[in-house]
């Protein structure tokens, strides 16, 4: 008689197998987790610059001997009330008129359904023109700018 070679797995072989992968990912799983973290801090971190940004302008920037970035602060002599001025021009400001460089000469900010409002972790900024700061209450700690 000949013996028949059968192939396959051992059930010890299996457990083992589902023991090695349980300890992968009880490894894996909390450093997959800070890792989004921190890539949702350095994301709202990027955006509330780019608030920042569009609130006081960009020194950086200079064409003809003058700034060019001024943002809304450079144009309007102050911050805005809040965050939504930004993108819409508030009724009680004038149109920028080129001459006087005063007004509002925006959008300031991509207004693509309001992501400019929230953090990565979809929590309203807290915005407070009167202290100057943005901050993201999603982050542990919180995250604040000021400008």
């Amino acid at each position: 008689m000949k013996r028949r070679s059968s192939s396959g797995f051992t059930l010890v072989e299996l457990v083992i197998i589902i023991v090695v992968l349980g300890i992968v990912a009880a490894v894996a799983i909390p450093r997959i987790g800070s890792i989004l973290e921190s890539s949702r801090v350095n994301a709202t971190k990027d955006e509330m610059g780019h608030i920042k940004q569009a609130i006081i302008g960009d020194t950086r920037v200079t064409g003809g001997g003058k700034y060019v970035n001024v943002g809304y602060e450079g144009n309007i002599g102050y911050p805005p009330s809040n965050l939504v001025d930004l993108v819409r021009k508030p009724d009680s400001i004038p149109v920028y008129d080129r001459f006087t460089s005063f007004g509002w000469n925006g959008p300031y900010l991509d207004s693509a359904e309001q992501h400019y409002l929230y953090d990565a972790w979809d929590s309203l900024y807290q915005y407070d023109a009167n202290n100057r700061t943005i901050t993201s209450i999603g982050a542990n700690p919180d995250l604040t700018v000021t400008f």
